[in-house]
């Protein structure tokens, strides 16, 4: 039920299913780099990969260092699902789609909560920056900074990393109903886990959807807040 009420919302364009303002937030205007990462992901929903876009490209209009690879992470599909994206934005191409984990206290097979607090074992949405990468209990990884204030700003603190995990296993599908879930992390499969760190690291970015109402109307990205996002960069840039 929930999938279908959120593909009902995106394909009226959450007119009939929320306040004007929720609606304003969706970004439904033509956008020449989604429209061309869309052809190689078919399968991608649309309107997701505006946001994405839009979120990435409102950072880089005040002040963030373009990138070459962007991830999409669309939570509001089932974990049994494979519903991470990885662009090469210089190519305009699709270089991986494959499974990602969610929080275990995010929900089952959908993910349906978020967080941004430590210790609640939950997934965090919203723009992301990558960063270094390390090797720790799970292997080769990667560290992330959260950029959306009060949604994922403590990504860093809570550890929230790409790492590999032998629980994102397509075989537990057809025993539990879903893959394995993390501790919040964007886990990924191990035969896959290099070749996502390999790309993403060094300052890329990662955006990871759910239609959430009030995030929707707050996001400081998605909305484009310019003075805002300019003092978050300016932030960042000072190490504050």
């Amino acid at each position: 039920m929930p999938t279908l009420f959120r593909r009902l919302c995106l394909a009226a364009g959450f007119f009939v299913c929320s306040s004007p303002l929720f609606a304003a937030t969706l970004v439904s205007s033509y956008s020449p780099l989604a429209e061309r990462l869309a052809r190689s992901a078919l399968t991608l929903d649309r309107q997701v990969l505006r946001n994405a876009v839009a979120a990435m490209e409102c950072a880089v209009r005040h002040g963030a260092a373009p990138a070459q690879r962007l991830a999409v992470i669309d939570y509001s599909l089932p974990s049994s699902e494979r519903r991470l994206w990885i662009f090469d934005l210089v190519r305009k191409r699709l270089l991986l789609k494959d499974f990602v984990a969610h929080g275990q206290n995010s929900g089952e097979n959908l993910a349906t909560s978020f967080s941004n607090r430590e210790g609640s074992y939950q997934s965090s949405i919203g723009l992301f920056r990558t960063e270094e990468t390390y090797e720790g209990q799970h292997g080769y990884s990667l560290r992330m900074d959260g950029l959306e204030p009060g949604v994922n700003d403590r990504a860093r603190d809570r550890a929230i990393v790409i790492h590999a995990a032998d629980y994102v296993n397509p075989l537990w599908i057809t025993r539990q109903g879903r893959i394995g879930r993390s501790q919040g992390c964007p886990a990924v499969r191990p035969e896959v886990a290099k070749m996502v760190v390999d790309s993403l690291k060094g300052g890329q970015f990662m955006f990871s959807w759910y239609p959430d109402r009030q995030w929707l109307q707050t996001s400081v990205f998605l909305n484009c807040n310019s003075d805002r996002v300019v003092t978050i960069l300016s932030s960042r840039a000072s190490g504050g």
